[in-house]
């Protein structure tokens, strides 16, 4: 059966079993490997990516889920080929990545936080950011880094782009 969706702004259709999960479908069918798989039951993070603008976890989430809606994976987060999202250039300038396995997850939550609330709080930032496992115990920097990309969005620097005529935010 094939389902049809956005990702990072193209239109892509897949012919898989409906019940395949969505993680699979975009690293073995569309190649795009930046989203990892961590757990397989939701309680990691790793696989995070945004449908309709809203972090979820893929490896739980069906490809038919997905049907006719919009998915963001890490490689549709920055702006251009070869340019950084200031959320990325944040992490790099707060040393967030450590292993680095966790990262597309955090940062697809941290920007799914962002576009919905550009100035949130400690407490919010720990909600949005809750289910997001760094087993390097980076949780203080990746706060900080989030807070400091908040800080940019006050200058009336564009934060989240528009992908393929798609606003994400």
């Amino acid at each position: 059966m094939s389902t049809s969706f956005w990702v990072n702004g193209v239109q892509q259709t897949v012919d898989v079993d409906p019940s395949k999960p969505l993680l699979w479908v975009i690293r073995e069918q569309l190649g795009l490997t930046g989203t990892k798989f961590g757990c397989g039951i939701a309680q990691c993070g790793a696989c995070t990516v945004q449908i309709d603008g809203q972090a979820m976890r893929s490896c739980i989430t069906p490809v038919s889920a997905v049907e006719g809606r919009q998915v963001t994976t890490i490689e549709g987060l920055a702006p251009a080929e070869g340019e950084l999202h200031p959320l990325q250039q944040a992490w790099i300038e707060h040393q967030v990545p450590q292993c680095g396995y966790c990262q597309s997850g955090q940062l697809m939550s941290a920007s799914a936080l962002l576009a919905n609330n550009p100035n949130p709080t400690d407490a919010e930032i720990d909600a949005a950011m809750q289910g997001n496992i760094c087993r390097c115990g980076m949780y203080g920097r990746i706060k900080e880094a989030i807070k400091s990309t908040n800080v940019a969005s006050s200058s009336d620097e564009k934060l989240f782009y528009s992908v393929a005529g798609v606003n994400h935010g």
